[in-house]
């Protein structure tokens, strides 16, 4: 049997089209037209990935993902979002979503986001790697993070960025190529990295106002320095 995906919109057009494109991809796929279905949904149905429109009736989508974040640091969750919400979008990757696509989209640009997010969220058989700074320690291959003895509840494209940073240390490493590397957009609302990098900031940084791992460069980008 194939993932599962939930896709969670009102406008029933548009979820028959994700649900058709999806299923030829060999998803499977469970639909919710509110708030709350989705929340019963997810419970009922524990699916891989998420797809989650911002505006819903009754409990919206910001809401949604907040919950689903509370009850599953690690599940995917793509945002869709209208194209002047750009502080929904902001808040929406703010509370954990991985990604977004922002209407009107092309379900099959939509597709290949699900499969790269789920191909990052499936730990891969890869060489055993362990990155250590000082107390921060991270298993990629077992796709874990601690500090000071203590797990991170990192998102998956937090944990990736954060083993990209490791991996490369002391390189000023620009917008448009943790883009790339990270979320594996070739062009994209570099906002997204911005976001991702605070939160990841919040994590892992004693103060997360002055930064001793994640540097800004400022106007190219940003640079990880090992303690």
């Amino acid at each position: 049997m194939g993932q599962r995906v939930l896709v969670v919109d009102d406008d029933p057009t548009v979820s028959d089209v994700v649900r058709r494109y999806l299923e030829r991809e060999g998803f499977v796929v469970e639909l919710a037209g509110d708030g709350q279905q989705a929340l019963d949904a997810y419970h009922a149905e524990r699916p891989d990935l998420v797809v989650l429109d911002l505006m819903l009736p009754g409990i919206d989508g910001l809401e949604v993902c907040r919950r689903l974040r509370e009850q599953d640091r690690a599940l995917p969750v793509i945002m869709l979002t209208a194209l002047g919400e750009e502080s929904d979008r902001v808040l929406g990757l703010e509370i954990g979503a991985d990604d977004y696509v922002t209407k009107p989209f092309s379900p099959r640009e939509l597709v290949l986001r699900v499969q790269s997010v789920l191909r990052r969220a499936v730990p891969a058989m890869v060489q055993a790697e362990e990155l250590i700074d000082g107390s921060l320690r991270v298993d990629a291959a077992r796709r874990t993070a601690t500090l000071r003895g203590r797990e991170l509840a990192l998102t998956v494209r937090e944990f990736d960025l954060l083993v990209f940073l490791m991996r490369n240390p002391g390189r000023v490493l620009r917008r448009t190529e943790l883009l790339q590397q990270v979320w594996g957009w070739t062009f994209g609302d570099q906002s997204t990295v911005t976001v991702h990098m605070r939160r990841l900031r919040e994590k892992v940084e004693d103060d997360p106002a002055q930064p001793r791992r994640i540097l800004t460069v400022w106007g190219v980008g940003y640079r990880y320095e090992y303690a």
